[in-house]
């Protein structure tokens, strides 16, 4: 067996081809690195200008992606590989996969719609998508939604762009409904006015709009009040859950009655 035979062989190949390795390694790993770098930098020159965080993370994930696919093809190239050919491979095979992957790209055109639209920005409340939370990220593919009891929802942009979107955090004030039903033996003035004192006294609910109370239903074992009251929308939910206590808390020290449904059997007795 010939072993110099081989060994000059693979001399002659490493030395062929391995400065060419090395060059699309170094320029891969070179690249990313300043693809890193220029993220970072864009990102901090958008967030200096003041630009919505959520066009910030998009664009920033948009940029790195089509940044790292040309050093990806920059490498390529050093190794020697026809990178026309390969673009046309590419580009069959993108059409193949994106026929196979019609939803993720769903997922991209809804992320786009997102962003040019606005129905929500990183920071809103929202319900959209099958999910209520604090909108943390906006990606290609995935809205990142995180409830109030510290879950993180990975929300498909396709559901989110195809179903309702409630924003809660859109608009600076919001209203808090109520409905309080009282027994028909009860003193209505007095409860209307024990009512209208409670939202008076909360010093978090405007008073332009102004608070509104009347009485909404003669239903079959209530009178029913309803009680609107308009608040900051950062105080819509310390009001609304203060003002279920205070009511009945009030109802109680005025002895007004909150009907509960009841169910009366009567028995004959056969002698």
């Amino acid at each position: 067996m010939d072993v110099s035979k081989y060994l000059d062989m693979a001399v002659m190949y490493a030395t062929g081809y391995g400065l060419q390795i090395l060059s699309a390694i170094l320029i891969f790993i070179i690249g990313k690195w300043a693809i890193t770098k220029i993220t970072a930098f864009i990102k901090r020159m958008m967030e200096k200008a003041e630009i919505d965080k959520t066009l910030v993370e998009f664009s920033e994930s948009l940029i790195y992606f089509v940044l790292l696919l040309m050093v990806a093809l920059a490498s390529l190239n050093a190794l020697g590989i026809n990178t026309t050919s390969f673009l046309a491979v590419f580009g069959a095979a993108s059409l193949a996969i994106g026929l196979a992957l019609q939803g993720s790209l769903a997922n991209v055109g809804a992320a786009v719609l997102i962003i040019i639209f606005r129905p929500f920005k990183v920071g809103d409340f929202v319900e959209a998508g099958g999910a209520t939370g604090i909108v943390e990220d906006v990606n290609l593919f995935s809205t990142i939604i995180a409830p109030v009891d510290n879950r993180t929802i990975i929300v498909p942009n396709s559901a989110i762009i195809g179903g309702n979107i409630t924003n809660f955090s859109q608009k600076a004030v919001r209203r808090v409904d109520h409905v309080f039903g009282i027994g028909y033996d009860d003193d209505l003035k007095l409860a209307k006015e024990a009512l209208m004192e409670i939202v008076c006294a909360d010093s978090r609910i405007l008073q332009d709009p102004a608070p509104f109370v009347a009485v909404s239903e003669l239903a079959d074992s209530s009178v029913n009040f309803v009680v609107r009251a308009w608040v900051k929308s950062d105080d819509f939910w310390g009001v609304h859950f203060d003002m279920l206590e205070t009511v009945k808390l009030t109802f109680d020290e005025k002895g007004i009655s909150i009907p509960y449904p009841q169910m009366d059997v009567h028995t004959n007795t056969i002698n």
